[in-house]
C-alpha cells in the first residue's frame, strides 16, 4: 500500500512539473490565451526589421503595452508592414513614433513607441506615421572600416 502511494505521489510530481514546463514556454514566448477584444491595432512600416519577429514586445516608457501580430511585406514600395495589438487601456495620440529596439547589446529586437503631444488618439487600423528602422551592427562596422581605409 505504501508503495502505490509513493507512485501516485511521484506520478503527480512528474505532471506537476510537466505543466510547469508548459506554462513557462508559453509565457517565454509570448503567447497569449486572452481575447483580441482588450486590444486595438495598429499599423507601421519599415525600411529594415533586423531581426524582429511575431510576438515580440511592444513598449512605452520600458513599459510593455502590446505584442507584434504579424509582419508583412508590402510589394509596392518594398518596405516591411508591422501589425501591432495594444492595450485598449492606452490610448496614443496621432504623433506617436515607432523605433525598433535591442535589448541590451545583441539581445532580442522589440518595438519601443514614443507619445507625442497631439490631443487625438490613434484608433483601430490606423498607422504610425514616424518610424525609425533598426540599426543594424554588421552596416556600422562596415561603413567604419571602409571609412578608415580611404
Amino acid at each position: 500500500m505504501n508503495s502505490k502511494r509513493l507512485e501516485i505521489g511521484v506520478g503527480a510530481f512528474v505532471m506537476a512539473g510537466m505543466l510547469a514546463l508548459v506554462v513557462l514556454a508559453f509565457n517565454a514566448s509570448g503567447f497569449n490565451f486572452a481575447r483580441d477584444d482588450r486590444s486595438y491595432f495598429l499599423y507601421a512600416r519599415f525600411e529594415n526589421l533586423s531581426g524582429l519577429s511575431e510576438r515580440a514586445k511592444v513598449s512605452l516608457s520600458g513599459v510593455i503595452i502590446g505584442r507584434v501580430v504579424s509582419i508583412e511585406l508590402d510589394t509596392e514600395d518594398y518596405v516591411a508592414v508591422v501589425k501591432m495589438a495594444i492595450d485598449k487601456n492606452v490610448p496614443l495620440s496621432t504623433d506617436t513614433s515607432a523605433s525598433i529596439l535591442t535589448a541590451g547589446l545583441l539581445g532580442e529586437k522589440y518595438i519601443g513607441l514614443s507619445v507625442g503631444a497631439d490631443e487625438e488618439h490613434l484608433m483601430n487600423a490606423d498607422e504610425i506615421a514616424d518610424t525609425q528602422s533598426s540599426i543594424v551592427l554588421e552596416e556600422l562596422i562596415g561603413q567604419f572600416l571602409f571609412s578608415r581605409s580611404e
